[in-house]
């Protein structure tokens, strides 16, 4: 894939138990707000299970981060739908890598930011 400085990648994806449950078990993280439903009967999804979403998409392009800032801004729930869309700030191509900068700010189902941040590394 041939990435250039302004380019938006997106990706979408839907939460659910079982993902929270898995993620729980590979994490640790057992805040009882993960194992015990709301009044609605959802669980909050993991902050760094939602922060997988901008990590897909530099895994889709073979990226080795280095750098890697997020800021939560709304929880998100088991059922909820995430679009995550990654601009890419920085593509400069070195002697044997390419520097890779980004932005990212992911939203839920109702246009809400529940995540943004940045990320950085190379691409070997």
């Amino acid at each position: 894939m041939g990435l250039k400085v302004g380019d938006v990648i997106k990706f979408e994806r839907k939460f659910t138990v079982e993902d929270v449950e898995l993620f729980t078990k590979v994490s640790g993280d057992e805040g009882t707000h993960h194992i015990n439903p709301d009044e609605q009967g959802r669980l909050i999804i993991q902050g760094l299970l939602t922060a997988t979403l901008p990590t897909k998409i530099g895994g889709d392009n073979n990226v080795l981060a280095r750098t890697m800032n997020f800021e939560f801004i709304k929880p998100v729930f088991t059922g909820d739908t995430i679009i995550c869309e990654v601009t890419i700030e920085k593509y400069e191509k070195q002697e044997r890598r390419i520097a890779i900068t980004t932005s990212f700010v992911c939203t839920n189902q109702n246009e809400k930011i529940v995540l943004k941040g940045n990320f950085a590394g190379v691409i070997l």
